[in-house]
């Protein structure tokens, strides 16, 4: 959507908002109905995915997921955020996705492409490196971490007014994610929590290179 702004705001300049990865949206309902179609289809693979998988398939595709060290786990790297662990898995990241998801899509669907190919490859990564052995891992809040990291360090970096707003607001609302990153807790994917974090700050560090790929 870019941020939702028409002409300028204050002193800011149509220029400096592009600069600083907001782009002035004109055609703000339009805007709005792309990124709730964007954010829609994602949301319905999933939920269609796991509704066919634990109906249907009875876990089957759960065999798809990152196995780390295995030659054949690898394949989960491009697979594993599809994927979850049952309906109530996918209803716990449904809701971070959707809001954090939204909150990155403010800034371009550029900058909403490349972020989510960085934080899928290195949560990925990560845990297929790191995981525990015997262990499988599933589900998108690898992402969502990627997310929550980058729109904190993207504020940093640009300190605009309005990147430095997005940063407090998801701040505010997900703090306490961080403590995903720590392995307290039996069964969660603290691996991929942690270098979604990573790539996360990476992308947000590197996107103006980064940016070029798309662009």
């Amino acid at each position: 959507m870019g941020a939702s702004i028409v002409n300028c705001v204050g002193c800011m300049t149509l220029s400096h908002l592009q600069l600083t990865g907001f782009v002035v949206v004109e055609n703000l309902p339009g805007s709005l109905t792309l990124q709730a179609t964007l954010l829609g289809s994602i949301l319905v693979v999933l939920w269609g995915l796991e509704l066919v998988d634990t109906v249907l398939l009875r876990g089957a595709l759960n065999r798809l997921g990152i196995r780390p060290r295995t030659f054949g786990g690898l394949i989960g790297v491009a697979f594993a955020p599809l994927l979850h662990g049952g309906l109530r898995h996918l209803a716990t990241n449904t809701g971070p996705f959707a809001v954090l998801g939204w909150l990155l899509l403010l800034r371009g669907i550029p900058d909403f492409v490349v972020v989510t190919a960085v934080v899928w490859l290195t949560s990925g990564l990560g845990a297929w490196l790191f995981g525990g052995p015997r262990t499988n891992h599933l589900g998108v809040s690898g992402v969502v971490f990627g997310y929550f990291s980058f729109l904190l360090c993207i504020g940093y970096f640009e300190r605009s007014p309005l990147a430095l707003g997005v940063a407090a607001l998801t701040g505010i609302l997900y703090s306490g994610m961080i403590w995903g990153v720590l392995p307290i807790r039996r069964g969660k994917s603290w691996q991929s929590h942690l270098f979604g974090l990573v790539g996360g700050g990476l992308a947000a560090w590197h996107l103006l290179d980064l940016r070029q790929l798309v662009l």
